[in-house]
């Protein structure tokens, strides 16, 4: 071997080098790959769930059910708050309609100093708008919405009432809808309404953050965890 081919083969040493680079760079793309699919799998996610936030089921309600769930929301110094009084003026007018002549509001006591349960409050607040308090049974343990339906479920188990229609915000119909069906509502109705004084994109998010939880946990109950 001459000077000059050995001046153009590659020692041991270099082809090591190079081995390595090119091994590395694999690695990269894959890497690289990867972090894409992950990043495309979780942009997919959030549409399909902010879909199913945007679209409120769309029920016909009957002239007449059991019961009225209404699914409780956050009390200011033991009075519902703004969004809160939303939900419950809707059960207010379904209520005068005849929709239903018992109603179950569930929610358990918050963290914000409240005295009163969730449940306490829109029963108060029920009554000054003209309902019977013997037309309100209280479920108030409740601290999502899985269990808001769960326990009311289980008022009507010993009630005896069967059909129901649930009351709360639009963005939250879909999920609820979901929860009910899943603990065994039978053909659970649902009664949303918009809202005038929620910040809606950050209650959008946080359905987004929401739902993906509920999900995860529909599936360890499917699985008996």
């Amino acid at each position: 071997m001459n000077k000059k081919q050995r001046a153009i083969t590659p020692t041991p040493k270099k082809r090591r080098r190079t081995g390595q680079k090119s091994t590395f760079n694999r690695m990269l793309v894959r890497v690289f790959r990867i972090v894409v699919t992950v990043f495309l799998l979780l942009v997919a996610w959030i549409v399909y769930i902010q879909w199913k936030v945007q679209i409120a089921p769309d029920q016909t309600l009957p002239k007449q059910v059991d019961v009225g769930i209404v699914l409780g929301a956050s009390l200011r110094q033991d009075i519902p708050s703004p969004g809160l009084q939303e939900r419950l003026d809707l059960a207010v007018n379904l209520y005068k309609e005849g929709r239903f002549k018992q109603l179950i509001v569930s929610g358990g006591l918050d963290h914000n100093g409240s005295k009163l349960t969730e449940a306490e409050g829109m029963r108060n607040y029920l009554v000054k708008k003209g309902l019977p308090v013997k037309s309100i049974l209280i479920e108030p343990r409740a601290t999502s919405t899985y269990e808001n339906l769960l326990y009311s479920k289980q008022i009507m188990d010993e009630q005896g009432f069967v059909s129901s229609i649930i009351m709360t915000h639009q963005f939250h119909g879909s999920r609820s809808l979901d929860i009910a069906e899943t603990i065994g509502l039978k053909q659970p109705l649902i009664s949303s309404t918009k809202s005038e004084v929620l910040f809606m994109p950050y209650h959008e998010v946080r359905e987004t953050l929401a739902y993906t939880k509920w999900y995860l946990t529909k599936l360890l109950l499917m699985i008996g965890i």
